[in-house]
């Protein structure tokens, strides 16, 4: 099976180049806009820019995928917000050029997508949940779900939720090393209570790409954690699994906070369905901690 990656130096597109460079099963083309930051053993790495049609058409040309998996985002929520012509030349033009050049060439396209499609009134939700996205960002996610429901391609959506994991670079940051951080340095911070999310580990999410591939699944799965976490749930765990100073973690209420974008309060993800049609099999939040914590121990050796 050839797989082309988009997006292969964010934080999913790592951990997918990983895991699919060494699966002998597939031949993997890993795409993106800079230089390749992983080093490969046996896959191919080709430059992208996917807000580019004809720079599109011409790797697919070369790569002849049979399945394309998209996890390039613009995903910084409140910078959507205020640079909306950015956000949706990068989260909608981007699929469109990928639908029309998977048409082409008869490519499965699997599109990963976000609980921000959803207003935040109830949750944990289902694939079948109605979505009514707050912010731009929600909105560009739900209008690129859209092209690719419409179109003739065979198909796959992944909805995600809050990912935390390491990159090599350590260049993306998320709010377990956030906290960690901040802790270590003996900040004192402000952590919502008033939002429920199920945090996904990385690896778990490059897991279930590689399985919605295998079992060329159709239609819409969520993918995440199972577990239903606040933020300030999420910082309390983190500061005891690293033995920080949790005291200086204060709760507080997305109220007191200014910013651009409105978040949901309420998603989270029901995962029955990925489970059992894909096989997937996430790692608790505790879990995920242990993974993380040996992958910075392995970077700092």
């Amino acid at each position: 099976m050839r797989i082309l990656i988009t997006g292969a130096n964010g934080l999913l597109g790592q951990k997918l180049t990983e895991l699919l460079d060494d699966d002998l099963a597939v031949d993997l083309i890993a795409t993106a806009r800079g230089n390749l930051i992983l080093p490969l053993k046996r896959s191919v790495f080709l430059p992208l820019d996917i807000t580019d049609l004809s720079a599109v058409e011409k790797v697919f040309g070369q790569a002849k995928p049979d399945v394309v998996i998209n996890t390039a985002a613009m995903t910084q929520v409140d910078q959507c917000e205020t640079d909306r012509e950015a956000c949706w030349k990068n989260n909608v033009t981007a699929v469109e050029n990928l639908a029309v050049a998977c048409t082409k060439a008869g490519t499965r396209l699997i599109h990963i997508s976000t609980d921000f499609i959803f207003d935040g009134s109830h949750g944990p939700l289902d694939e079948s949940a109605k979505p009514n996205p707050l912010s731009y960002y929600g909105a560009s996610k739900l209008a690129a779900e859209e092209i690719v429901r419409k179109s003739s391609l065979d198909w796959t959506i992944l909805r995600t939720v809050l990912v935390f994991g390491i990159t090599r670079d350590m260049s993306r940051s998320n709010i377990v090393l956030w906290v960690k951080k901040s802790l270590e340095e003996g900040k004192t911070i402000q952590v919502v209570n008033d939002q429920w999310r199920t945090p996904t580990l990385a690896e778990d999410l490059a897991m279930g790409c590689l399985l919605a591939a295998r079992k060329k699944a159709k239609g819409i799965f969520n993918v995440s954690g199972s577990e239903m976490m606040t933020p300030f749930d999420i910082a309390i765990h983190t500061a005891e699994f690293f033995k920080l100073d949790k005291s200086l973690i204060k709760a507080t209420d997305s109220t007191k906070f200014k910013q651009p974008a409105v978040r949901p309060l309420k998603t989270g993800f029901i995962i029955d369905k990925a489970r059992k049609e894909l096989g997937y099999k996430p790692h608790t939040f505790g879990e995920g901690l242990v993974i993380l914590a040996q992958q910075l121990k392995s970077l700092s050796v």
